[in-house]
């Protein structure tokens, strides 16, 4: 106490603040010490000082009076209500803030993200660090520190996630970033993270030691939402946040992780933009790290399209988070899924050098014993065909571990399982179990898959186009047909013109209902038929879609390029969908346009099936150019068409490879290549492989390992089934015309042998 200080006349100001100082939290504020200073008047000082005495022994005067009960109901409500308020009030303070147990333990992890792992984290990285793994954490601290951008690829189990997020919570704790967005390819998968840090806030014993400001404050709300509103420290809020998708670390004074914001979003241009957080002091942050984990997902990376748009939002929405003028930092954990996909061309540093991208493998070069390896593998298949544990293979590399290990580079020698002696074996045993997953999960080398001969690209198909306004039908063009793919959620169509000889044009195709996207697929559909049905089951949604949309289709007339006008010739709908089959036949059989409608089945006929042309025939059957409509329409009386599926698609993809011009070319509508790119990934979704049996060749198709959406090319099929039905017939398949023979009299014929 000051010299100066006269206790029987202090200031009220004064007096507070040293009564408030005493250790013991707010003991008095400027509301109550108003209140007492009316109640006691002139007995405890004069108008603008206080005398200490007299204020204490009023207090105590008070506090030992006898209590008088309110007079009435109000009263007695509003003393409980001044009651409660006041407990809330110091329910709300946590109280005093544990001491750090450990300043030089703190210091050291702070200062070095290495030190911090190995500190706080040992149990999640228990094994010793490769050298990858080294360079790795050097990168990422010199990107935290400096604000540069950093994307690894490491092999499956490397811990490239988790070593990410050890970077965000160092730099949280450290203060190097003020505000860090977590982003992953969808919003659940972000969460994920963020819950994955929450919890190591909430629970890690080493950082609750060392890091009280931080974990004490988040330990008092026990995972009790609706307490952050109210959290105070010495009578100040702590504003701490604490939800499923951002959370505000406490606002304490003097500590370096004050006010951090933690976010996370998915990988969509809507959910990242304008991302930004008001602190107390007036400052706006705006993000300064970023986090993108895995921004692709198997599908995205099969699509050319999906891939350029994701890089896209990565170079503006992500890179632009920190706003104009600021530099921001970044860390990616990626894994190459396709060779060019988005994590490819991230990693490629000359596409990208701003990334400063590792691909690390687990194995840097093989062995070169193949012989013995090949003996191991053998030795290991027949131990587990016959209910073993591939010991007898493990035993095996042990007696030849040094011949078997020449020449192998392991990046990682800790990393192997309790039943293997060694890296080496670990890595073989992951290649011989599947060599395509293994070169795309732990080498980020995927293979590119055999396509088979010929096949078109995207690109080839995208450019395709003949100039014609959709809808339009060019002038040489006699037939229009149109097939419907049925789905649960969607019914996928498409309509094409044809000319006698198999000229083709793609005047039309889309969705029922209409998804009003320029990329969907199948799965992520949001327009689903339920919905645009009024909620009906899935029997009368799939019949209520199909007569709406073959009033939108067949009930129009369609224009040639001469003013013609022309309908719908042949309209097919998949009949295969299980569980809707009678559906689609009830409805071809009931439609006002049956006359033009077929139920179709397509049939997978390999190299060693019976192609339909050596059907035994039956009486009624019509058979076409592999294509067969039986006259036996069973139970459903509906005649339908089985279509040789394997035939058409190969017969498709050749009018989608001949040049503009030339007949028998098939092309799409419009100017604009780019508008047709999700149809040309439909387009090339399958890839064919030659077979040969019984003296056959077939081109069997089948799907891409991504199984990427395939509809618009069944559609396709569907259509050129439909032309041929009509009696379009390619000219090289056409049958050369019997000419007559004229007749002659026995007569004439005996004179020309004499």
């Amino acid at each position: 106490m000051s010299e100066k200080l006269n206790p029987q006349s202090i200031k009220p100001a004064v007096l507070m603040r040293m009564l408030n100082a005493a250790g013991f939290g707010t003991v008095l504020n400027e509301h109550r010490l108003r209140r007492h200073r009316n109640r006691a008047g002139y007995l405890i000082g004069a108008e603008k000082t206080i005398n200490l005495f007299k204020y204490a022994a009023w207090l105590t005067q008070e506090y030992f009076k006898p209590k008088q009960e309110p007079q009435d109901y109000l009263e007695k409500k509003r003393l409980q209500n001044l009651k409660s308020l006041e407990a809330v009030r110091a329910a709300q303070d946590i109280g005093e803030i544990p001491e750090v147990q450990n300043f030089v333990r703190k210091s050291a992890a702070l200062a070095s993200f290495q030190t911090f792992c190995e500190t706080y984290f040992h149990e999640v990285f228990y094994l010793s660090w490769s050298p990858d793994h080294l360079h790795a954490m050097e990168k990422m601290e010199r990107a935290v520190r400096n604000g540069g951008l950093f994307a690894l690829a490491m092999p499956r189990g490397s811990g490239k996630t988790v070593l990410c997020q050890s970077a965000v919570v160092w730099a949280a704790l450290s203060g190097a970033a003020p505000f860090i967005c977590l982003i992953a390819a969808s919003a659940d998968r972000a969460q994920k993270l963020l819950e994955h840090i929450k919890t190591w806030l909430e629970t890690n014993p080493l950082l609750q030691a060392d890091f009280p400001e931080v974990c004490y404050p988040i330990k008092c709300l026990e995972r009790i939402a609706n307490r952050q509103k109210g959290q105070k420290y010495l009578g100040e809020p702590t504003r701490i946040e604490w939800s499923a998708d951002k959370i505000v670390l406490p606002t304490i004074t003097r500590s370096q992780s004050s006010g951090v914001v933690i976010s996370c979003s998915g990988m969509h241009g809507s959910e990242i933009r304008g991302q930004h957080h008001a602190r107390p002091d007036g400052r706006v942050e705006r993000p300064s790290l970023v986090f993108i984990d895995d921004p692709q997902t198997t599908e995205s990376a099969w699509s050319k399209s999906q891939s350029e748009r994701r890089a896209a939002i990565l170079a503006g929405d992500v890179l632009g988070m920190a706003g104009p003028g600021k530099k921001i930092a970044g860390l990616m954990a990626c894994t190459v899924i396709r060779p060019d996909d988005m994590a490819s061309r991230i990693l490629n540093r000359e596409k990208h050098p701003e990334w400063q991208g590792e691909r690390t493998k687990m194995v840097y070069s093989f062995p070169s014993n193949e012989k013995l390896w090949a003996t191991y593998a053998e030795l290991r298949n027949d131990s587990l065909r016959n209910d073993g544990d591939g010991s007898i293979a493990t035993e095996f590399y042990r007696e030849h571990r040094d011949e078997m290990d020449a020449g192998a580079v392991l990046a990682w020698a800790e990393r192997f399982n309790d039943d293997e002696i060694s890296a080496v074996q670990n890595a073989m045993n992951l290649k011989f179990r599947d060599e395509i997953a293994f070169y795309a999960e732990y080498q980020n080398e995927p293979k590119v898959e055999d396509l088979g001969e010929e096949m078109l690209t995207i690109d080839q198909i995208m450019e395709k186009v003949n100039g014609y306004k959709r809808e339009l039908i060019p002038q040489s063009c006699q037939l229009l047909t149109m097939f419907i793919d049925v789905h649960q959620n969607v019914l996928y169509w498409m309509q094409a013109a044809w000319e006698q000889n198999f000229t083709g044009s793609i005047i039309d195709y889309g969705t029922w209902p209409d998804q009003h996207r320029e990329y969907f697929t199948l799965r992520n559909s949001q327009k689903t038929l339920q919905h645009a049905t009024g909620g009906a089951g899935l029997e009368a949604s799939i019949y209520s879609a199909l007569e709406r949309l073959t009033e939108e289709r067949l009930n129009r007339v369609y224009y040639r390029d001469d003013g013609a006008e022309m309908r719908v010739n042949q309209c097919l709908i998949d009949g295969n969908w299980g569980q809707c089959t009678d559906v689609v036949y009830q409805f071809c059989r009931q439609s006002k346009h049956a006359a033009a409608l077929f139920p179709s089945h397509g049939q997978y006929v390999g190299a060693s099936s019976i192609p339909f042309a050596e059907h035994k025939r039956q009486k009624g059957d019509r058979i076409g150019r592999h294509w067969r409509i039986p006259g036996n329409t069973g139970t459903r009386a509906v005649r339908h068409v089985m279509i040789d599926t394997n035939f058409w698609k190969t017969f498709v993809h050749a009018r989608l490879g001949i040049l503009m011009g030339d007949a028998g070319c098939l092309s799409m509508f419009g100017h604009e290549p780019k508008r047709h790119r999700l149809l040309a990934e439909h387009l090339t979704a399958e890839y064919r492989v030659r077979t040969m049996a019984y003296s056959r060749t077939v081109d069997e198709w089948k799907n891409r390992a991504s199984r990427p959406d395939n509809h618009w090319f069944d559609c396709l099929v569907g259509c050129a089934v439909g032309a041929s039905i009509q009696g379009a017939e390619l000219a090289t398949f056409q049958s050369k015309p019997i000419v007559a023979r004229p007749r002659i009299r026995l007569s004439e014929l005996q004179k020309r042998r004499m």
